[in-house]
């Protein structure tokens, strides 16, 4: 998956790779399939990859060509409905850059997420006013209204966290990052006690890589990998930068990352030394 566009919805990419594996199944090639559309293949490329939006009648074309039943075409078309629907995060488009919104999808249907973290503590964990020091920080022009936009939207990303069925939370997170003053000193000690509540929660694993611990293989920035439940999704790498994201989902790159992350997990303090690390910072604030 390449540079990411205005973020299709993850039931978009499911439904995708179906399409993928219906033409592959039926035996039809690339052309084959544009024929049918009256397209070129570039476009059913793009639809099998999410990188269009799939119009109900393309895919109804393209059921019809590669012989699905009634019953099943029928049923597929109804998931395309319910894939092209805006999310909830559409409300928030204002603020949510496009090569971001498929993150939110990625992250809201995530079994597993695990993430490491070297500048400052992941979204999914921020207190209000943590979250407000730093996106001030990153938009220094934007009136005070954009910037509480941006932080409501990160709040209600985290009721993920609470929800049944939640995913499981995984993050490797620097020393540095709770030792960086971010904001007043209360700021950072109501960050600390969220982390130490975090740490209770059944869902959520946290680990600190103390400054001891010395050269690591995730120096070369923060990530975060994806696991899902549907069978047809692959494990999802996501990499920012300051412009733009990158997601993988191939699989030698993939297994590159997460060798990465047990690598971490084993150099990092233990999981049972998190709560006591993050008190002795707490005390020194």
């Amino acid at each position: 998956m390449a540079e990411a566009r205005s973020g299709p919805t993850v039931g978009q990419i499911v439904l995708g790779l179906r399409l993928r594996d219906l033409r592959e199944r039926a035996g039809c090639s690339f052309g084959d399939a544009a024929a049918a559309l009256s397209v070129n293949t570039t476009t059913v490329r793009r639809m099998e990859k999410a990188e269009v939006g799939l119009k109900p009648l393309y895919v109804k074309a393209l059921l019809e060509r590669y012989d699905v039943p009634a019953a099943e075409a029928e049923s597929f078309l109804h998931l395309v409905e319910e894939a092209n629907r805006p999310g909830w995060w559409h409300r928030f488009r204002d603020v949510l850059p496009d090569w971001f919104s498929l993150y939110v999808s990625l992250e809201g249907e995530a079994s597993l997420i695990r993430a490491y973290e070297p500048h400052c503590v992941p979204g999914l964990l921020q207190t209000e006013d943590y979250a407000r020091v730093l996106l001030r920080t990153g938009f220094p022009n934007a009136p005070q209204k954009e910037i509480e936009r941006r932080v409501a939207l990160r709040m209600e990303r985290q009721e993920l966290l609470s929800r049944q069925r939640a995913p499981l939370l995984w993050a490797v997170v620097e020393e540095q990052v709770l030792r960086r003053r971010v904001g007043e000193p209360s700021v950072m000690r109501g960050q600390i006690d969220r982390l130490i509540e975090a740490t209770a929660l059944p869902n959520v694993t946290l680990q600190i890589m103390p400054f001891s611990a010395g050269p690591h293989p995730g120096m070369f920035g923060p990530f975060q990998l994806f696991r899902f439940e549907i069978p047809e999704l692959p494990d999802i790498i996501y990499a920012e930068s300051l412009t733009g994201a990158v997601y993988h989902d191939e699989r030698p790159d993939t297994v590159a990352y997460l060798e990465v992350l047990d690598r971490l997990g084993a150099q990092a303090a233990p999981v049972h030394d998190t709560e006591a690390i993050l008190g002795a910072i707490r005390k020194e604030l």
